[in-house]
């Protein structure tokens, strides 16, 4: 059981990008508060199968599936996988992202970068949230959450932060309009995280640790799990009258 209690006994989760990071916090923290899971990746998926094994170790029904999501042919055979694997959908978590940051991606031109934002963080999200949905709308209810960025809303100067705010600016305009069609069996959520210290935040140099204090009122990088139990609730029944919101999760951060 999570540690405020609230219980997903007997819902089914998928969370894509789960291998680590963001992703990881939340596939655990739902099957600590008793979903069953799908962990999803794709180049690291051997990570993604060693969290399955290690959750269900730990009593959770936890399973690993690859998929390419740059490929729209396996964005829709993952929901059906994932659909047979636990027997329905009940929430889906749009995670998955490209790593424009911290790997290969790196070296490739603004062009190359904005393509596979495009691919993954977008129409990928699209198409996950129309096929999952349309599953959980003919089943009569659950629940999508998107994620976002924070600054995607105020702006941010320089490359990475006018490609993050293209991509992640669409995924949050669309969590509204998926909002409204899937209701009111399916609700639609988005949460904008704000800096959160994942690979690159460990590694970020001394000028953006100045930054990220400066800019968040309760003086601390974000983790992880603070973005998980924001997921746990938008997936319970506690968030039940709320669809079409973007959640930020920064610490009180206004720029």
């Amino acid at each position: 059981m999570s540690p405020s209690g609230t219980s997903l006994a007997n819902l089914r989760a998928v969370v894509t990008g789960s291998s680590s990071g963001i992703g990881r916090a939340i596939l655990t923290e739902l099957a600590n508060a008793g979903a069953a899971v799908v962990a999803h990746a794709n180049r690291s998926f051997t990570d993604a199968e060693k969290l399955a094994e290690e959750l269900s170790r730990s009593g959770a029904r936890a399973y690993a599936l690859r998929a390419d999501l740059a490929d729209p042919g396996a964005c829709e055979r993952l929901v059906q996988q994932a659909f047979e694997t636990l027997g329905g959908l009940d929430v889906w978590v749009n995670n998955a992202g490209a790593d424009i940051l911290t790997d290969r991606r790196e070296e490739l031109s603004y062009a190359e970068k904005l393509g596979a934002l495009l691919q993954i963080d977008v129409r990928a999200t699209l198409l996950l949230t129309r096929g999952a949905g349309a599953r959980m709308r003919a089943a009569g209810g659950g629940t999508i959450i998107n994620i976002g960025w924070d600054q995607a809303l105020t702006g941010m100067a320089g490359e990475s932060g006018e490609l993050f705010a293209t991509a992640k600016g669409a995924v949050m305009s669309f969590t509204k309009s998926a909002a409204l069609s899937l209701a009111p069996e399916v609700r639609v959520n988005c949460i904008a995280p704000g800096w959160i210290q994942t690979a690159w935040g460990r590694g970020a140099s001394a000028r953006w640790q100045e930054r990220v204090l400066r800019e968040t009122p309760l003086g601390r990088w974000g983790k992880p799990e603070d973005v998980a139990r924001m997921a746990r609730f938008l997936a319970s029944s506690e968030a039940q009258f709320l669809t079409g919101q973007v959640v930020s999760v920064n610490g009180g951060a206004v720029r």
